[in-house]
């Protein structure tokens, strides 16, 4: 028998007066599953979390975590979830381990922090002023809050906006090894990149409505963008050449030896081109393929980018 989704929402609205943040949604993150909320600034993203938080309470339909109603039982709902915010502040002098005591001190059920720390590769920093700690080690101190209750479900709000590229990777790192766990994550995040590589489903939302959900590989796949196939070989490529299965168009730069074919089934492209490559006596030194990105769906369903 199915578990019970970990999130179910019904017709989940929000408004602010004659303004509608929210307007309809409904979706279910499954028990395990690493779920992601893509939108621009604006598009309800933040007013639903924090509805499925219980901070802030809704203006119509239904929902559910972890069996619980966040609106009525914001008590039993608090014990059983970690929060992890885009910024969190903390006093300049209070150590990690005070931060680690005080946030424990919240729930009825903690885990060791001294494996939370060491996780979280901040045991060197366990008597460290929060003042004193690094962007990335501040981040990382926020995960380990998050998790002193081991929560059944996580939701990580822009968790690496303004870090460096080498820090991002080191909690992307972090990320993957709780959806390994299969932990029940619920991701809002900026980056393309994160969405494609931490994410099971995502769902893009705009204007307060979900506009498309799926993975990202399934929906990279409706994308109307054709794939981008470049070759290179070791002699010039002849300047004659068949339009290959499924190509919309080639082109061979200054060189002559870098072929570019535009297709929209690059699989069944691809193969053509190299049988007709090997037939007329050439060398394959290099190939790349380019597919859609989810950003290219984003674009195409909200004509913006993701950090408009």
């Amino acid at each position: 028998m199915a578990s019970e989704p970990a999130i179910s929402v019904r017709e989940l609205r929000k408004a602010y007066g004659p303004v509608e943040a929210v307007r309809g949604l409904d979706f279910e993150i499954q028990t395990g599953e690493v779920f992601g909320l893509l939108g621009p600034n604006g598009a309800g993203k933040t007013t639903t979390v924090e509805i499925l938080e219980g901070l802030r309470p809704r203006s119509g339909g239904q929902v559910s975590v972890l069996g619980f109603d966040p609106e009525k039982q914001k008590q039993q709902l608090k014990d059983r979830i970690g929060v992890c915010l885009q910024a969190t502040n903390l006093p300049d002098k209070i150590r990690v381990r005070e931060a680690l005591h005080v946030f424990s001190s919240f729930y009825s059920r903690n885990v060791d922090a001294n494996q939370i720390l060491k996780r979280l590769q901040l045991e060197d920093k366990r008597d460290a002023f929060y003042s004193t700690l690094s962007g990335g080690q501040k981040q990382r101190l926020a995960l380990a809050l998050a998790l002193v209750n081991d929560p059944a479900l996580l939701f990580l709000d822009e968790p690496t906006t303004g870090l460096d590229p080498q820090v991002r990777a080191e909690i992307h790192g972090l990320l993957e090894q709780l959806r390994d766990e299969k932990r029940t994550i619920l991701l809002t995040t900026h980056y393309i990149e994160e969405a494609e590589r931490l994410c099971d489903r995502v769902a893009i939302i705009d204007q307060g409505r979900i506009i498309a959900m799926d993975t990202p590989r399934k929906l990279q796949q409706q994308s109307r963008a054709a794939s981008t196939i470049v070759v290179t070989c070791d002699k010039p490529i002849p300047a004659q050449h068949p339009v290959w299965v499924e190509s919309i168009e080639s082109i061979v730069d200054s060189t002559g030896h870098t072929l570019t074919v535009i297709s929209r089934r690059p699989a069944a492209t691809l193969v053509d081109l190299i049988k007709w490559i090997d037939q007329n006596g050439l060398e394959l030194v290099d190939v790349h393929l380019k597919k859609p990105t989810l950003e290219d769906v984003f674009i195409e369903l909200t004509g913006k980018r993701l950090r408009d």
